[in-house]
């Protein structure tokens, strides 16, 4: 009161200063989509390390396919960011010659099943150059750009290369689901020794989260092989990346309206693989399903069962594991079979149900 008396003194009324009280809301958290999360990843990387550059498929003058490097190109020139021909094989053995002599490329793929024309670069020049020149030759390139299924591109344009590249030693494998991840781990890739393989999502690319204050710094970096638990729970536990953690999300708030708390993990990076992470969440909910949208023969949730099975957490078990996949075929053009062909939150939720035997 003897506030407002001298508000009051001052020639302020009590209905303007109730007004303005009543109106005092918190500051929105900062909404920003994934794509623009790489944007600010890439921009401060360059800004930051005269020696990284960027160079793929119209990266540069066309802003890049996806609009990623939107800006890099009229701000950092020619010398930068750097427009490639097609030709994933040359452009991505341009990059691994200038990683070996002290640059730091990121190579970017117009989608990752373009990567093919130059995964002997990746695996073979890349990945194996540290372990056979006995630890005298670091080879600090990072292979960016979309992973997996995206919508009506068919059989040839959606598949996951996330058991692909993680099956290969010497590679980090890193599949960010939402902006922070994304950020975060860009920057990290770019910064580690190693050749790093990020394996975006084409379809979370306009999908905006809330980006934290930390996560705003230019020093922002997310480790890499560490794992983020997104939703506590104790009833069963569901791993994921990428697009999967927000299917698994969804579904776990579902399944929340009739009792039952998943605990979802999001794996953030594949190799090197957050076992640790997974096994204390099992020992918690005694249950554990894994998702991913790709194919089901070797993938990463058959790593993840194996590493369990072979574990301290497989005591811990109550039920046998459960993989929801991808469907074990080429993927179909029409929407309807392309839908049954990804794994759904239905699935999901189904598989909770019956490996709690509801």
């Amino acid at each position: 009161m003897a506030s407002l008396r001298c508000l009051f003194r001052s020639g302020k009324s009590a209905a303007s200063v109730l007004r303005r009280e009543f109106h005092k809301t918190s500051p929105a958290a900062l909404q920003v989509t994934v794509r623009d999360a790489l944007n600010q990843a890439l921009d401060e990387e360059l800004e930051r390390d005269e020696n990284v550059f960027l160079l793929g498929e119209e990266v540069a003058q066309y802003d890049g396919a996806y609009k990623v490097s939107r800006g890099l190109w009229k701000k950092y020139g020619d010398k930068r960011v750097i427009d490639t021909p097609i030709s994933e094989m040359g452009f991505a053995g341009i990059a691994v010659g200038a990683a070996m002599a002290g640059l730091r490329p990121i190579c970017e793929f117009m989608t990752f099943n373009f990567s093919m024309q130059a995964i002997d670069q990746v695996i073979n020049s890349a990945a194996k150059t540290y372990y056979m020149s006995a630890g005298l030759q670091s080879v600090p390139i990072v292979f960016r750009g979309p992973n997996g299924a995206s919508a009506g591109v068919a059989a040839q344009h959606s598949q996951c290369f996330a058991a692909w590249y993680s099956h290969c030693p010497g590679l980090k494998v890193l599949s960010p689901w939402s902006s922070e991840d994304a950020k975060g781990l860009l920057k990290s890739a770019i910064r580690d020794n190693n050749p790093v393989v990020l394996l975006e999502n084409e379809l979370m690319y306009g999908v905006a989260f809330e980006l934290s204050d930390d996560a705003q710094s230019k020093d922002f970096v997310i480790p890499i092989g560490k794992a983020k638990v997104e939703r506590p729970g104790h009833h069963v536990t569901l791993v994921a990346h990428s697009r999967m953690v927000g299917f698994c999300l969804d579904a776990a708030a579902v399944l929340a309206k009739e009792g039952v708390e998943c605990e979802v993990i999001n794996l953030r990076t594949i190799r090197p693989l957050d076992v640790e992470t997974i096994e204390a969440s099992v020992m918690k909910t005694n249950h554990l399903i894994s998702v991913e949208g790709g194919w089901p023969q070797f993938g990463v949730g058959a790593e993840i069962c194996a590493r369990i099975m072979e574990g301290p957490a497989f005591n811990y078990l109550d039920a046998p594991v459960i993989r929801v996949t991808g469907v074990d075929i080429p993927m179909p053009y029409a929407k309807i079979l392309e839908d049954n062909s990804v794994p759904q939150i239905k699935d999901i939720i189904f598989s909770v149900k019956k490996t709690l035997n509801m």
